[in-house]
């Protein structure tokens, strides 16, 4: 069994991990931390954990350096910062690290310090982080100390950009990437700008030009296409509480039909047991994920401007935090891999 423990239980990330990890077969609840919530059960802070073994669980101190003793793995679902400050302790106790944040996806701590304006607290450990996207990197995560869980923008978009990337395919200086996500993505802390009031009937872009997404997904498809990469990323909330919708507009280097764009995703994920490709007519839409740890990727050939057009989908709680985080978990412990995440999405 994997005892487990979460520092920043009490979020949407947090609150999905408990879900997921309350069905997992091999893994032992160790702790809860959150500052805000100290003393409070479960229950309270999350109403569908009423009547469950975990419900009467309580939430201890998260600046309190002996909570995660005893602990094999700790999730971090915490603000930037936080997990390279308290890593390296966590580490010296012997416990493994998952960070659902920014602050080990990065090799260069410049980049970090740019896009994030602090400076990185464990630029030693860096090195030896896996960024966890386990359908492009997964034989580096079996047996790893730091794991940095990927953004939820950046796994929708990398995962609809890597067939093409590998295959030399498309332009990689002409990237576009057009994503929308629900307001769950902007975590749970109170927000004027997400209240039932601003979000209801409403779609609004924002961090146009300047997200922090932006050169987490340059950095992987320069690793794909071996050069530096710059991409033209766009973000907007939409009117739902989870899932994330990515259009990618990429131009193809040589002609090709929808059926050839096809066989290239089908080729790259057939066995990969939580992407789907869909085959025409369909497009995949945020719903059929909801819930679900999977992804699913529709294309089509635009042969009149010479573009391959990628929509992919997932639930941003799921395969875009929480269930990544338990997929990355269960290969770097050993376990099969969908353990726990095999479920479906719901509908509707």
């Amino acid at each position: 069994m994997i005892k487990f423990g979460i520092i920043g239980a009490n979020g949407y990330g947090g609150g999905e991990l408990l879900r997921l990890l309350s069905q997992h077969p091999q893994v032992e609840l160790g702790m809860i931390a959150s500052r805000s919530q100290e003393g409070k059960r479960l229950e309270e802070v999350f109403p569908t954990f009423w009547g469950h073994p975990w419900g009467k669980v309580t939430f201890v101190d998260s600046e309190d350096p002996s909570c995660t003793a005893g602990c094999d793995l700790v999730f971090m679902a915490v603000p930037h910062g936080v997990s390279a400050k308290l890593g390296p302790a966590l580490l010296a106790q012997g416990a493994r690290l998952i960070d659902l944040g920014a602050d080990f996806r990065f090799k260069d701590p410049k980049v970090y310090s740019e896009w994030y304006k602090v400076e990185h607290q464990a630029p030693e450990l860096l090195a030896e982080a896996v960024y966890g996207l386990p359908e492009l990197f997964r034989d580096e995560l079996p047996g790893a100390r730091v794991v940095g869980n990927p953004g939820c923008y950046p796994t929708a978009t990398l995962l609809g950009l890597a067939p093409l990337v590998k295959a030399g395919l498309i332009d990689p200086d002409r990237i576009i990437i057009d994503a929308k996500s629900g307001f769950s993505g902007s975590g749970r802390t109170a927000k004027p700008e997400l209240v039932c009031g601003e979000t209801a009937d409403n779609m609004r872009a924002y961090g146009v030009a300047t997200h922090r997404h932006t050169p987490e997904i340059e950095a992987v498809v320069a690793r794909l296409a071996s050069r530096p990469v710059t991409v033209s990323f766009t973000p907007h909330v939409v009117p739902m509480p989870r899932g994330i919708l990515s259009t990618l507009h990429l131009t193809l280097r040589q002609p090709a039909t929808t059926a050839d764009l096809i066989d290239v995703f089908n080729a790259a994920y057939m066995k990969e047991p939580f992407v789907c490709v869909l085959p025409e007519p369909y497009l995949p839409e945020t719903k059929g994920v909801l819930g679900s740890n999977r992804c699913q990727i529709g294309v089509r050939a635009d042969r009149r401007t010479g573009q391959a057009i990628v929509v992919s989908v997932i639930d941003n709680l799921v395969k875009g935090m929480a269930g990544q985080a338990i997929q990355n978990m269960n290969l770097m412990f050993g376990l099969e891999e969908t353990t726990g995440l095999l479920h479906p999405g719901m509908w509707p």
